[in-house]
């Protein structure tokens, strides 16, 4: 809940993507709730709740206080709305949810919005849920899918997603051996459990993996059992979108290349449980983590072993698998990733804190539980992040993506504030360092390592307060510590004697740093050496130590940061494709189809047929186009919106800012968002 005592406090709130402003004036001037508060009710109680101020004006990321003449009748309007079942489908707001704040000698009305639970979504409007649910992306409010609306009402009404008989799928569809391997480890891990008794049916039927319906008289294999057990081609019948992947990359980087990889091709059952036996030892194979020592015995499973298992478990007890993601664990020298179809259950602020549990497939957590793997009573994500604590890492990000729906974990071995960057920050700021907080050492430790931080940032890395934080990194750049660029939500801060990337420098005549400070090959900040990784998940980290996290290692953002002294003005070149280069970026850029060749100017315009030729498209597949034309190489708003035949500033507010929020592609600029020069690139998963 925001506190608001003074103008300025509404002023830091403009960098929080959780809060609406509404005029709510009325026709007649004396305020009303307005049209437009009830999508974005819905919206935010479908995401993750947020604020609407009534009676606040919002122009290009300024608020101005404009205040409610009648603030009474506007609460009385709002409540007489939410308990219209015709208006709106679920009231989440009690009084306390609606304060009356007055700023300068004006009354506003603050609104916040909760995050509805499980049961309650979707929250939608008008009596029909199809057409009428939206859903929070970036800072607007989007309409949902028909099949994102379906599978809000499964997850509505179904506590167990994996309790499903499978109709006509019987014990040949189980491989058997899979079953007598988890049969053993029951036995390792509980001697004299009765289960070990019974015969091999008897026993998939006493762990739920089958069962009787008897409302209907209905029995057969549960979906549990199939997923945990099951036959390689029994699974895709069952499952059309059920894949797991495991892919061991070689650097700290975000390309998709791999030395190791393990995916269902036929030479292993494919199902949960094997993929949890083969992961989980790859996982642990070489983790560079001291054993610790326990009355004179050697003990393996230390904390960050716990960590690295309970996720593991979390990702496949928790996956949708009617989602249309694969299921997919990660391993670099750098960071360990983890991504599961469908969304979290439970508000993310609950699920790091622990003490509640809601696990979509119940009967495989039972499963793993048995034979000790896995966490009750939601403590598994507080025994992740305690495991990273434990050796000093940075914590744990967890977050969801849209589009499809998904939920990622980042377990990043990179030392939460490495000694030489604070020493670095002390010689560069000098003693105005040793009295900033623990939290404002945090964010300039990020600048220092990620070249330049912003709100959204930093809301991932640390638990603070979004107010906290904007009170922080105000505080900060009003001392001198962080100066900044842009406005509103896309401004970004950066450390004195360095400035983000500027569309003038890259476009106008490129620029030399003539040292390695802003080389895409050096090993400085830039995004292409071998010193960092650039990501585009937000979290990506880099660097060329070992996975222990002692060593030098660095982190890039979206951008690489130039060195202000050292830059000097070269002819700019272009590649053999016609791409425009710049030792500033990582990647080429594509500034203009008419100097592109003539061969990878028809295939972008083949990538882009589809809306070109379609006025209207669905939002996902728009996306997908948008991916595959900015796969590998920045490219121009402004050739972007020619390809697809779209108004580039619409094509930027409908889709690439969402995209941006959402980590699924980068900006060439962070520092102006909006700027005409703006380019764009695919950022890769975990």
């Amino acid at each position: 809940m925001f506190d608001l005592r003074t103008l300025e406090d509404l002023e830091l709130l403009r960098e929080t993507h959780e809060l609406e402003c509404k005029l709510a004036q009325g026709q007649h001037g004396q305020g009303e709730v307005p049209k437009d508060f009830w999508p974005t009710y819905s919206a935010m109680a479908n995401t993750r709740g947020g604020t609407v101020l009534l009676g606040v004006r919002e122009k290009e990321g300024v608020f101005s206080i404009a205040g409610l003449t009648n603030p009474a009748k506007v609460r009385m309007d709002l409540f007489n709305n939410l308990n219209n079942p015709s208006k709106v489908s679920v009231n989440l707001l009690t009084d306390a949810n609606v304060q009356e704040l007055t700023l300068d000698g004006k009354t506003i009305l603050c609104v916040n919005i909760p995050q509805a639970i499980r049961h309650q979504k979707p929250v939608f409007l008008n009596g029909q849920p199809l057409g009428h649910t939206y859903k929070r992306l970036n800072d607007g409010d989007r309409i949902c899918g028909d099949e994102v609306v379906k599978r809000m009402l499964a997850e509505q009404v179904e506590d167990e997603r994996d309790a499903r008989i499978l109709s006509n799928f019987d014990m040949q569809d189980i491989d058997i051996e899979s079953l007598h391997i988890y049969r053993q480890m029951l036995k390792d891990e509980k001697p004299g459990h009765p289960y070990l008794e019974q015969d091999d049916a008897t026993f998939l039927a006493s762990l739920r993996g089958w069962r009787r319906d008897r409302a209907t008289g209905e029995q057969g294999l549960t979906l549990a059992g199939l997923l945990m057990f099951g036959r390689w081609e029994a699974i895709q019948e069952a499952v059309p979108h059920y894949f797991v992947d495991y892919q061991e990359r070689p650097e700290a980087k975000t390309e998709l290349r791999w030395i190791d990889r393990l995916v269902p091709d036929g030479t292993w059952t494919g199902n949960l449980f094997e993929f949890y036996r083969r992961v989980y030892r790859k996982l642990v194979a070489d983790l560079k983590v001291p054993f610790a020592i326990k009355d004179g015995q050697r003990q393996d499973d230390t904390p960050v072993h716990v960590a690295l298992r309970e996720a593991l478990v979390n990702t496949l007890v928790h996956a949708d698998y009617t989602g249309r993601v694969s299921v997919l664990v990660v391993k670099r020298p750098d960071m360990f990733g983890f991504r599961n179809p469908g969304y979290l259950r439970l508000p993310m602020e609950q699920v790091i804190r622990g003490g509640e549990s809601d696990c979509r497939n119940r009967i495989l957590h039972q499963m793993f539980l048995l034979i000790g793997l896995g966490e009750r009573g939601g403590s598994g994500m507080p025994k992740i992040y305690s495991g990273w604590q434990s050796r000093h890492w940075r914590q744990p990000l967890l977050r969801e993506k849209d589009t499809p729906e998904q939920t990622l974990l980042e377990l990043h071995m990179l030392d939460l504030l490495p000694p030489t960057v604070l020493a670095e920050l002390r010689s560069r700021l000098g003693a105005n360092f040793d009295f900033v907080t623990p939290l404002e050492r945090m964010i300039l430790s990020t600048a220092m390592i990620e070249g330049v931080v912003n709100h959204s940032r930093m809301a991932e890395i640390c638990t603070e307060h979004p107010h906290d934080l904007s009170l922080a990194l105000a505080k900060l750049e009003r001392e001198g510590l962080l100066l900044s660029q842009g406005q509103s939500r896309g401004k970004v801060y950066h450390l004195p004697g360095s400035t983000p990337v500027s569309p003038e420098q890259v476009f106008t005549s490129g620029i030399s740093s003539g040292g390695n400070g802003a080389s895409s090959g050096g090993n400085g900040a830039s995004s292409g050496g071998n010193g960092a990784s650039s990501g585009g998940n937000g979290a990506s980290s880099g660097g060329r130590g070992d996975s222990s996290g002692d060593s030098d290692t660095s982190v890039v953002s979206e951008v690489a940061i130039v060195e202000i002294p050292e830059a000097k003005a070269v002819a700019p070149e272009r590649d053999e494709h016609g791409c425009l280069l710049s030792p500033l970026l990582d990647a080429p850029i594509v500034d203009s189809l008419t100097e592109l060749s003539s061969a990878l100017r028809e295939e972008l315009k083949k990538r882009a047929k589809e809306p070109r030729e379609r006025p209207r498209l669905a939002p996902q597949v728009m996306s997908e186009v948008i991916l595959s034309i900015c796969d590998g190489r920045y490219v121009r708003l402004s050739v972007l919106a020619e390809l697809m035949s779209r108004n580039p500033d619409a094509l930027r507010r409908g889709y690439l800012d969402a995209m941006v929020k959402d980590h699924r592609i980068r900006r060439a600029f962070p520092g102006t968002p909006t700027h005409e020069m703006q380019s764009y690139r695919k950022a890769e998963d975990v």
